[in-house]
C-alpha cells in the first residue's frame, strides 16, 4: 500500500502593511508643526543669503527694481578695499571691539565677586546694574548725549569745577567720539555680564575657597588660582558673544553720530546702511555684507580653535 501523501495547508494570505502607521502618523503631525519654522528659515535665512552673495556680484540701484540688476563679476570687492570710508570703518570696528570687550569684561568680572562675596543687599545691585541693559538703547544714547554735551553737560561741568578749563567734546569731536559710544555702550551692557559672571560664580563650590584660606591663600591668590580658571567656560561665551555683537553696533552709532564727525565712528555695519539705503547701491552694499561675515567667521574660528587647544 502506498502511504497517504500528507496534505499541506493553504497559508494564509499576508495583510498588506498600513503606510499610514499610528508612528508615521504621529511624525506627521510633528513636521505639519515645524513647517512654519521651516518654510520661514528658507525663505528668510537660506535665500536671503544666497541672494545677497549673488547680489554682491552685481550693479543695483535699488530704485530700479529687479530688472536694473547687472553682473559686475568683482568690481565691488575690488572697491571695497580700495575704499577709505570701508578702512575707516575696519579701523574704526577694531578700536570700538578693543573697547567694549576685554576692558568691561575686567570690570564686570571683579563687580560680579564682590557682589557675590562681600555686599549687602545682592538682589537690589543685581537689578540696579541689570536695568540698563533692558532699557531702550535709544533712551540710554539720548541721557548720555545730554550729558556728554559739550558745554552745558553735567560731565563737563563737573571738569570744569575740578579746575580742567578745557574739558573734552565728547560726541562732537573727531579724537573722541568713538571713545564716548564706546563708554555707553560698555555701560549699558554691562549688568548683563554681571549677571552672566554671578551665574557661574554660583557654580564654583565654596569648599574650595574654604581650603584655600586654610593654606593661607591670600584674597589675590584666590581669585587668580580658583575663580578665574574655573570661570573660563563663563568667559569664553562672554567673549564670543560680545566679539560678535561689536562687530554688529549700528543704532547707537546711527542715532548719537551718524557715523561722524569725519567718518570718525563710523562701522562695518553703519556703511552697509549707507550704501544700502541712502546710497541705493545694494550691490555694493551686499559686498560690505559678506566682508562683515567673514570677519565675524574668522574670528569666531580662531577663539574657537585657542579654546580648544587651550
Amino acid at each position: 500500500m502506498e502511504a497517504a501523501k500528507p496534505t499541506l495547508k493553504a497559508e494564509k494570505p499576508q495583510k498588506a502593511r498600513k503606510f499610514w502607521t499610528p508612528k508615521r502618523k504621529e511624525a506627521l503631525v510633528g513636521w505639519l508643526f515645524l513647517a512654519p519654522e521651516i518654510v520661514g528659515m528658507l525663505l528668510l535665512n537660506v535665500f536671503a543669503l544666497g541672494f545677497s552673495l549673488y547680489l554682491s556680484f552685481t550693479s543695483w540701484n535699488l530704485l530700479s527694481g529687479i530688472s536694473g540688476i547687472k553682473f559686475a563679476g568683482l568690481e565691488n570687492y575690488i572697491h571695497m578695499f580700495q575704499d577709505p570710508t570701508i578702512l575707516k570703518a575696519l579701523k574704526n570696528n577694531l578700536i570700538y571691539t578693543v573697547l567694549t570687550v576685554p576692558v568691561p569684561i575686567a570690570i564686570a568680572l571683579v563687580l560680579a565677586v564682590l557682589i557675590h562675596n562681600k555686599v549687602f543687599w545682592k538682589d537690589y545691585f543685581k537689578v540696579v546694574f541689570f536695568i540698563p541693559y533692558i532699557s531702550s538703547i535709544i533712551a540710554v544714547a539720548a541721557v548720555w548725549s545730554a550729558l556728554f554735551h559739550p558745554s552745558l553737560g553735567p560731565v563737563n561741568q563737573f571738569l570744569m569745577d575740578l579746575g580742567i578749563s578745557n574739558p573734552p567734546k565728547w560726541l562732537v569731536d573727531p579724537k573722541t567720539s568713538l571713545i564716548s559710544i564706546a563708554i555707553i555702550s560698555s555701560w549699558a551692557g554691562l549688568g548683563y555680564t554681571i549677571i552672566i559672571y554671578l551665574a557661574g560664580l554660583t557654580n564654583i563650590s565654596s569648599e574650595l575657597y574654604e581650603a584655600a584660606e586654610i593654606d593661607g591663600a591670600t584674597a589675590l591668590t584666590k581669585f587668580f588660582k580658583i575663580t578665574v580658571p574655573l570661570l573660563r567656560p563663563t568667559t569664553f561665551f562672554l567673549l564670543i558673544t560680545m566679539l560678535i555683537g561689536s562687530f554688529k553696533v549700528f543704532d547707537i552709532i546711527s542715532y548719537l553720530t551718524e557715523g561722524g564727525p569725519e567718518n570718525s565712528s563710523t562701522v562695518i555695519v553703519f556703511r552697509i546702511y549707507e550704501e544700502g539705503f541712502v546710497n541705493y547701491n545694494m550691490g555694493y552694499a551686499s559686498a560690505i555684507s559678506w566682508l562683515l561675515f567673514a570677519i565675524i567667521a574668522a574670528i569666531t574660528a580662531a577663539t574657537w580653535k585657542m579654546r580648544k587647544e587651550e
